[in-house]
């Protein structure tokens, strides 16, 4: 079956300017152009479009049903001219983001849903690593840019302040088998399990708040860690806002004190120093 571009769009126009003289002068047409295209169509179709019993330009059911599908055709074929243009503007076709381990996900989802929203051609990959992992990656130059914490001091990032993400020592109602008090020290907790995650760079960074010398569960993730803490299968560091909500409810009970330390994480947005982004790394960098 041998039907062109010019035939749909004929089709197309007849429909929705209500008359072949109209759609003739919407595609600077003649009027005897558009006729043959139409009928062109029908022949290879083997079906007619329009019922030409009446003055008016009526699809027939065979018609309508042809244009409906005909229809997403030139949708697609308009989607597929804007990509064009975007490769063509050198706009990247996706970008490689990592969100770190004690980020909050949901502002950073937020930012990024407006961004893709507004930038539909553009695909975003999320990747999810811990502690040294995201650093490493764009160092390497794997990703056009992390969420997570650096070294500000270190010249080949360039970035911006994000948030602060307070990270709290925690345990669950009943685990430690002594009060809790101020005066609750790392000594105390040698005999007792602790939950640590799994550094995902190739060559491991510093372990923060990990006692070497204790029995340890190593996760993956935050959320694993978060439930094996709750489940009383061991003690561990949390963001605070993953646990707010258990803390306020006693559900967890922060061990903060004078010797068993949390701290602040400040998270930022940070991609290489000067590198060229491309058009869309700079957009969503922007964005933040």
């Amino acid at each position: 079956m041998n039907i062109t571009l010019q035939q749909i769009l004929a089709l197309e126009a007849v429909v929705s300017q209500g008359s072949l003289q109209a759609a003739a002068s919407y595609l600077h047409k003649t009027h005897p152009s558009v006729i043959t295209s139409l009928r062109k169509l029908e022949d290879e179709l083997g079906f007619a479009l329009f019922d030409r019993s009446g003055y008016r330009t009526i699809l027939t059911e065979e018609g309508r049903l042809f244009r409906q599908r005909s229809r997403s055709l030139l949708v697609e074929l308009h989607q597929l001219g804007e990509q064009a243009e975007h490769i063509r503007d050198g706009e990247a076709a996706e970008l490689n983001i990592i969100l770190g381990d004690v980020t909050p996900k949901a502002e950073v989802l937020q930012i990024l849903r407006r961004f893709v929203e507004e930038h539909t051609y553009t695909g975003l990959n999320l990747y999810f690593e811990n502690i040294s992992g995201p650093n490493q990656r764009l160092l390497a130059g794997e990703v056009d840019m992390i969420v997570h914490h650096i070294d500000k001091a270190d010249p080949r990032y360039e970035y911006k302040d994000f948030c602060r993400v307070p990270v709290v020592p925690v345990v669950a109602p009943g685990f430690l088998d002594m009060p809790i008090t101020d005066a609750l020290g790392y000594s105390d907790l040698r005999d007792y399990t602790q939950c640590i995650i799994r550094d995902t760079g190739d060559t491991p960074g510093d372990n923060y708040f990990v006692l070497p010398e204790s029995p340890h569960i190593t996760v993956g993730d935050q959320y694993t860690k978060k439930e094996i803490i709750l489940q009383r299968m061991g003690w561990g560091h949390m963001p605070l806002f993953m646990i707010q909500e258990e803390l306020d409810k006693g559900q967890l009970i922060s061990i903060e004190g004078s010797h068993v330390r949390g701290n602040t994480v400040d998270i930022v947005i940070a991609r290489l120093s000067g590198q060229s982004h491309g058009v869309m790394a700079e957009r969503l960098w922007e964005n933040f």
